[in-house]
């Protein structure tokens, strides 16, 4: 009789362990940020125009966004994490968040500026779209105003 009870105690509890790992893999994904990636056209005033690319991810509340922009070239050689930036995205149509951080790759003279992951932090249902982004490099402070709508729409967190 004490060995029937163990093997159901133990079937009971493979039971249990098949439906938590079967909700686990029914539940929706943290992170569910759509569209997870975005363009819009900037002007930098004397630093020039362009279009940006930016690609969302998101954990929970925290968020990165990368940003790649034609809209600035870089005019020497820049190492990785030499660039400051600051995205400025409005949120939910009354007021603004910003994204920020110094990571960026190695940009060749030349090349499209690029820098993230930026960083923000974020709630359920937050709309995020970029209007401005600054970036400073060697002390030199590029400001970029967004100049279209980010297409194909805002952010949806």
């Amino acid at each position: 009789m004490r060995n029937g009870r163990i093997g159901r105690g133990i079937g009971t509890a493979l039971g249990v362990g098949a439906l938590a790992v079967g909700a686990l893999a029914m539940a929706p994904s943290a992170g569910a940020v759509e569209p997870q990636s975005a363009t819009l056209s900037f002007d930098c005033g004397t630093y020039g125009s362009g279009t940006a690319t930016l690609s969302a991810s998101q954990d929970g509340t925290s968020a990165t966004i990368e940003v790649s922009t034609s809209a600035i070239k870089a005019p020497i050689d820049i190492g990785a994490g030499s660039v400051n930036s600051t995205l400025t995205l409005a949120k939910n149509g009354s007021g603004t968040t910003d994204f920020t951080g110094s990571s960026n790759p190695a940009i060749p003279a030349g090349g499209d500026v690029s820098t993230g992951p930026l960083t923000g932090t974020v709630a359920a249902g937050d709309s995020l779209e970029g209007t401005s982004l600054k970036i400073v490099v060697f002390g030199i402070t590029v400001t970029c105003d967004a100049t279209s709508a980010q297409s194909p729409g805002p952010f949806v967190f």
